[in-house]
């Protein structure tokens, strides 16, 4: 296997190919208007929207972002991310009240939901209009963006199932909702939602466990980089605790080094090559 030169517009399941340059697609959410608008045309999309609201949430953000890019066969929306050292103080605040999850089913993190409502309308309407000739519909996202490209997908799928996306790819996403959602989420993205998570990533971690979950379908890159479909809990255990010997003078630092949107896009190239 080889890393493919560019998207291919007409990819309907899951290959590490497809999972690679979604989340090339979730690193580019970090960068400017301009540059995501001449990245994504040299991709081959033809028509890019931005959303962005600019609010106080309860977490330290100074606004909501994404962009939808749309071909004639792909549609993607991919949302912006947050740091690390800005994520994990507010995610392992177990004070923060959930909310109700999408069309009423289950609980999700209140941050979470507050920060997708303030885009969302303008993401439907880009996925609604753009969509003139039958194109798949991919939500994609690092960090917080990967817990609002999976909210997204819930709310689509439980609210407005026309508009429900072909595929969710997450990477080093936080816990986002509670079970009873996750297994509504599960049953709807049954192959297509899958969540990618490197090594020691604090950020998946967080929020704690008792309150949150994860939505299924992990996929996992060890210590060394290798991408597995499963990963065994006393295996993942011991692999951590490689990734935590491997930098002798910092090893507190894995979890922060593990969770930057270009270590997933490294360690999946990797995986091509």
């Amino acid at each position: 296997m080889s890393v493919p030169s560019t998207f291919d517009h007409s990819a309907t399941g899951y290959s590490l190919a497809h999972a690679y340059w979604l989340a090339k697609t979730s690193a580019l959410a970090y960068q400017d208007k301009a540059a995501i608008e001449q990245q994504s045309r040299a991709w081959g999309f033809d028509e890019v929207r931005h959303h962005e609201t600019r609010f106080r949430p309860p977490f330290p953000l100074q606004d909501t972002q994404s962009y939808t890019a749309a071909s004639e066969h792909m549609i993607i929306t991919a949302f912006r991310g947050t740091e690390p050292v800005q994520i994990k103080d507010w995610l392992s605040d177990a004070t923060t009240p959930p909310r109700s999850g999408p069309g009423g089913t289950g609980y999700v993190h209140h941050g979470f939901a507050a920060a997708l409502e303030s885009i969302y309308p303008e993401v439907k309407d880009a996925v609604a209009t753009c969509r003139t000739n039958g194109q798949t519909v991919w939500f994609t996202g690092h960090s917080l963006g990967g817990a609002l490209a999976m909210l997204a997908g819930a709310r689509m799928y439980l609210e407005e199932p026309r508009l429900a996306a072909d595929g969710v790819y997450t990477y080093g996403q936080p816990r986002t909702c509670d079970r009873l959602l996750a297994a509504a989420y599960n049953k709807g993205y049954k192959n297509r939602m899958y969540r990618f998570v490197n090594n020691n990533d604090i950020v998946p971690q967080m929020p704690p466990e008792s309150a949150y979950t994860h939505v299924s379908a992990l996929r996992y890159i060890d210590s060394r980089g290798k991408l597995h479909e499963t990963m065994p809990l006393l295996g993942s255990l011991t692999d951590r605790a490689k990734g935590l010997t491997a930098d002798a003078l910092a090893p507190a630092s894995d979890g922060v080094r593990d969770h930057f949107v270009d270590a997933y896009v490294t360690a999946l190239e990797k995986n091509l090559a």
